[in-house]
């Protein structure tokens, strides 16, 4: 069975620094090209040949300087150990065997920072107060663009050319739906991986197995 698998890079990201901790650049890498070959055969001798390709969605770091209400000053992005970060870790990406970045765009122009819900419903019910907020209690707000896009069509491509038999979405996001049932009415075998995280029910009906490798993602919380 011909595999292809596209990771959903924002959402990979942000679970797999949740779930399994901090990583150096190369060590995230090499995390996720190790998971990735666990969905061949169910990670049981894993044959080169049964993949067809990993594609990884994801946007460049901003470079923008954005204002910090609480900080009350300009954060230079360009300047930031997460740029650096990013930035070597997609050069990691490059260098592995049989994968392929599909890259969009932030919409960075509208970009602010703003309270974390939770904190927010904290502030209300009035267990938080504005004067004990700190620094982590934010978080920026930044949308990307061209990623579901690009995802939905190499999803098509990928099931009217017959390239492969099975495809594994490793994402949160339920917009992947539309072409989950073309992919499937083609006869794919399509499979979603959200790393442990809920998803709706009704999704079920669009998909044909729903499998993630690593019960850590379901389970143990870095904090």
């Amino acid at each position: 069975m011909k595999t292809a698998i596209l990771v959903d890079g924002g959402f990979y990201r942000y679970r797999a620094q949740a779930k399994l901790g901090d990583q150096t650049a190369k060590g995230r890498a090499d995390e996720l090209f190790r998971y990735c070959l666990r969905h061949l055969k169910d990670g049981h001798n894993p044959q080169e040949s049964d993949l067809y390709r990993i594609f990884y969605y994801d946007c460049f770091p901003t470079t923008k300087k954005i204002y910090h209400p609480l900080l009350k000053q300009q954060i230079d992005f360009s300047k930031t150990d997460l740029y650096k970060w990013t930035n070597e870790f997609f050069e990691e990406l490059k260098r592995k065997r049989k994968f392929a970045l599909r890259m969009g765009i932030l919409a960075d122009t509208q970009a602010h920072y703003t309270i974390k819900y939770d904190i927010v419903k904290k502030m209300c019910n009035g267990s938080v107060k504005f004067e004990d907020l700190t620094e982590k209690d934010f978080e920026l707000s930044m949308e990307q663009k061209g990623v579901d896009m690009k995802i939905g069509i190499d999803i098509a491509s990928l099931a009217f050319k017959r390239q492969v038999d099975q495809i594994v979405l490793i994402s949160g996001d339920s917009d992947f739906v539309p072409a989950a049932k073309l992919a499937r009415r083609e006869g794919i075998d399509f499979v979603l991986d959200p790393l442990g995280a809920t998803v709706k029910p009704n999704l079920f009906e669009h998909i044909d197995g729903l499998k993630s490798c690593d019960n850590r993602f379901t389970h143990n919380i870095i904090t």
